[in-house]
C-alpha cells in the first residue's frame, strides 16, 4: 500500500540504522565522497601555508597531503570538495587554532559532517572535533524530540545524501519513531474518526470548545504545556521516509493521518512553506502515504476534494487521481454540497463525478438504505447549488447531471421533487432557454413521482413548457381521483374493519361459552344416558299399546259374531211359531212389534253397556 521506490532504496540502505559512533570507528577505512563542486575562495600562498598547517594540526586528511608533498593547490581543491557555509568553515578553522566554538542542533550534523571529511579523530588528535560533535549530538540532540527535528531541518541537499551515509538521519529517524510509538501526541492532534462529523459550523464551535478545554485544564491543575516540533517542516525527502517508517512500525493512524493532511495543507492547498515545483511530489507523496482500505480510518471529504482539485490542477499522476476519487468515494454519504462545489470551481467534470459516484456503490455494503437516500439527496442538492451559481452551465451538462440524479433516485422510494426544484432554479437563471430546450431539460423529470404540492406548484409554474404544464395538470387530476379513491376505501375498509371486529368478538364469546361447558361436560353425558333410557321406555309402551289394540280389535269381532248368532236364534224361532199358527196375524203383528220394539230396547241397553266397557277398558 505505501511502496515508494526512494523510501525502499533509503529504508533498506545499510546506513540508516547504523550509528555515527559506529561511523566513526570505521571512519579510517571509509572511502570520502564528493558531494559538490565548492570551490574555496584564492588566498595569498603565504597565508595557504599558514592556514593548511594550523588544519594539518587537527585534520589527518590534511595532513596527509601535505606530508606526501603536494602542492598547496591540492589542499584547495580538497578543501573545495567540502560541502559546508562559511560559518562552519570559520568554526573549524578556529577549532584548529585552538579557541573554543559553540556546538548547537544548528551546527551539529554539518561540523560532524565536514570533520568527517577533513579526518579529525582521536586518532590523529586527542579531544579532536568528531569526537565532541559526536558527544552532542548523542547527549542534546537524540534525547530531545525537538532538538532532533531542528537538527533534520538543517539537512538541505547538498548534504543529505552524506548525512544519510554517515547514519545520522537514520539515527534521527529511529529516534523520532520510538518517541512518537511512546507517545504519538507529539505527532499533534489526532484525527476525528467520527462517522457523524461533518463541516457544519454548529461541529466547528463544538471542535473550538474541545481545543479551549485542554488550555483550561493546564491552567487549572498548573500543568505546563509547551508546544512541540512540528513535523511538517521537515522536507519531502525526510518526512516521507519517517511517515513511512512510522505507519510500518504501529504508530497510531489517526496521528499520522493528521500529520499527512497537515504537510499537505501547509504546502500545497495553504502554501506556508514552499519548495520549488515541489506541489505535484507531495500530493503523490501524500496520496501514497494515506491509508486506503474503508473503515480504518475516515478522512473527511472536504480536504480529499481540495486536494483531488489541487491534483488535477497540477497535473498529477493517473493512479494519486485514482486513489483520491477511490477514498472520497468510500465516504461520499458524509459529504456536504460545500465539499463537492470544491471540484466544480472551475468547471464541473462529469466524469470525475461519475468515478466517485461508481466507486460508492461499488464498495457499498450495509444493508440499509441510509447511506443511497443519503447520496441520492445530497446529488439533488448539489445539483441545485450549480444551477443557481453557474450561470455559464451548458444544457448538456445541466442534463447529465440530471440523468445521473434519477439514477442514483432509483430503488430508494423517494419523490422527485428535489430535481424539480433544480429544474426551476436552472430555467429561472437560463431564461435565454427556447421552448423546445426547455422541454428537454424537463425530460428527465417524472411527474408521477412528485408530490401534490410540487404538481401544485408545477401546475402554475409559468418557467415550464406549455407541454409539461399540461402533463401536470393530467398527473394532478389522476392524484386527485386516486385521493378520492383511497378515502372510499378507506371507509369501506372501516365498516369492514367494524364487522371483523364483531365476528372477533363472536368468537371470543363462543370460546368463553365452550370453556364454560366444559365444566359441565359430565352432566351433559348423565344427560344423554337419561335421554336413551326415554327413548327405550317409549318404543316398550308402544309396542304395549299396539298389544292393546289387537286385544280390543278381537273381542270386538267376538261381540259381533254372537248378536248374529242371536238373530239367527230369534228369527228360526219366530218362523217356527208362525209355521205352528201359536200366534194370529194381528196378535203376530202386535206382538212381532211389541217384539221389535223389545229387542230394539234391549240392544240400545246393550249398545251402551258396550261403550261403557270400552271406555273403561282404555
Amino acid at each position: 500500500m505505501f511502496q515508494n521506490s526512494k523510501i525502499s532504496s533509503f529504508s533498506s540502505s545499510s546506513s540508516l540504522h547504523k550509528s555515527p559512533l559506529q561511523i566513526q570507528r570505521s571512519m579510517s577505512t571509509a572511502p570520502s565522497k564528493v558531494l559538490s563542486s565548492w570551490i574555496a575562495k584564492p588566498i595569498s600562498s603565504s597565508y595557504d601555508i599558514e592556514l593548511y598547517e594550523v588544519l594539518a594540526t587537527k585534520c589527518a586528511n590534511i595532513d596527509s597531503i601535505l606530508k606526501n608533498g603536494s602542492s598547496p593547490k591540492d589542499v584547495t581543491q580538497f578543501l573545495g570538495e567540502i560541502t559546508m557555509n562559511s560559518k562552519t568553515l570559520e568554526l573549524v578553522i578556529s577549532f584548529c587554532q585552538g579557541y573554543e566554538i559553540h556546538i548547537s542542533q544548528d551546527n551539529v550534523i554539518q561540523l560532524y559532517c565536514v570533520a568527517h571529511h577533513l579526518g579529525m579523530n582521536e586518532t590523529h588528535s586527542k579531544n579532536n572535533l568528531l569526537k565532541r560533535a559526536l558527544s552532542y549530538f548523542e547527549k542534546n540532540v537524540l534525547s530531545s524530540w525537538d532538538q532532533t527535528l531542528k537538527s533534520l531541518r538543517t539537512i538541505d541537499n547538498n548534504i543529505l545524501d552524506q548525512a544519510i551515509q554517515l547514519g545520522l538521519v537514520g539515527t534521527c529517524l529511529n529516534s523520532l519513531i520510538a518517541k512518537a510509538l511512546t507517545d504519538p501526541r507529539l505527532l499533534g492532534e489526532p484525527i476525528n474518526n467520527d462517522e457523524n462529523t461533518n463541516d457544519s459550523d454548529d461541529d466547528e464551535e463544538e471542535e473550538e470548545e474541545d481545543e479551549e478545554w485542554p488550555k483550561a485544564k493546564r491552567r487549572l491543575f498548573g500543568l505546563s504545556w509547551q508546544q512541540n516540533e512540528d513535523l511538517t517542516t521537515l522536507s519531502l525527502k525526510l518526512y516521507e521516509p519517517l511517515i513511512y517508517e512510522m505507519i510500518k512500525r504501529g504508530v497510531p493512524l489517526n496521528y499520522v493521518t493528521s500529520s499527512l493532511l497537515n504537510y499537505v495543507k501547509k504546502r500545497v492547498l495553504i502554501p506556508t512553506m514552499t519548495e520549488r515545483n515541489s506541489e505535484k511530489e507531495i500530493i503523490e507523496a501524500v496520496e501514497k502515504l494515506l491509508p486506503r482500505e474503508r473503515g480504518l480510518i475516515i478522512i473527511p471529504c472536504s480536504i480529499l476534494l481540495e486536494i483531488l482539485r489541487s491534483a488535477m490542477l497540477f497535473n498529477a499522476s493517473l493512479e494519486c487521481l485514482e486513489g483520491l476519487e477511490f477514498r472520497i468515494g468510500t465516504n461520499l454519504h458524509q459529504a456536504s454540497v460545500k465539499d463537492l462545489m470544491i471540484i466544480s470551481q472551475n468547471r464541473v467534470d462529469i466524469d470525475c463525478i461519475r468515478r466517485i459516484l461508481k466507486h460508492f456503490y461499488g464498495n457499498y455494503s450495509s444493508s440499509h438504505l441510509t447511506g443511497l437516500i443519503l447520496v441520492a439527496e445530497l446529488f439533488e442538492e448539489f445539483l441545485a447549488e450549480i444551477a443557481s451559481c453557474d450561470i455559464d452551465l451548458k444544457l448538456e451538462t445541466f442534463m447529465e447531471l440530471a440523468e445521473l440524479s434519477v439514477s442514483l433516485s432509483m430503488g430508494t422510494n423517494r419523490n422527485s421533487d428535489g430535481l424539480y426544484r433544480a429544474i426551476d432554479i436552472y430555467l429561472d437563471k437560463h431564461k435565454y432557454l427556447t421552448e423546445s430546450e426547455r422541454e428537454k431539460v424537463c425530460q428527465a423529470l417524472d411527474f408521477n413521482n412528485m408530490s401534490e404540492e410540487a404538481c401544485d406548484h408545477a401546475a402554475k409554474n409559468e418557467r415550464l413548457p406549455l407541454r409539461v404544464t399540461i402533463q401536470v395538470l393530467f398527473v394532478a387530476q389522476l392524484q386527485l381521483r386516486e385521493s378520492i379513491m383511497k378515502e372510499v376505501q378507506g371507509c369501506q375498509g372501516s365498516t369492514r374493519f367494524g364487522e371483523k371486529k364483531e365476528e372477533e368478538e363472536e368468537e371470543e364469546e363462543e370460546e368463553e361459552t365452550r370453556l364454560v361447558c366444559g365444566e359441565e361436560e359430565s352432566m351433559r353425558i348423565e344427560m344423554e344416558k337419561m335421554s336413551m333410557k326415554l327413548v327405550e321406555l317409549e318404543k316398550e309402551c308402544c309396542v304395549i299399546k299396539k298389544e292393546i289394540e289387537k286385544d280390543e280389535s278381537k273381542k270386538k269381532k267376538k261381540k259381533k259374531k254372537n248378536e248374529k248368532e242371536k238373530e239367527k236364534k230369534v228369527s228360526l224361532w219366530r218362523e217356527m211359531k208362525r209355521k205352528f199358527g201359536c200366534v194370529s196375524n194381528s196378535n203376530c203383528n202386535v206382538s212381532n212389534d211389541s217384539n221389535r220394539h223389545g229387542k230394539n230396547q234391549n240392544q240400545n241397553q246393550n249398545q251402551n253397556h258396550h261403550n261403557k266397557n270400552k271406555k273403561k277398558k282404555v
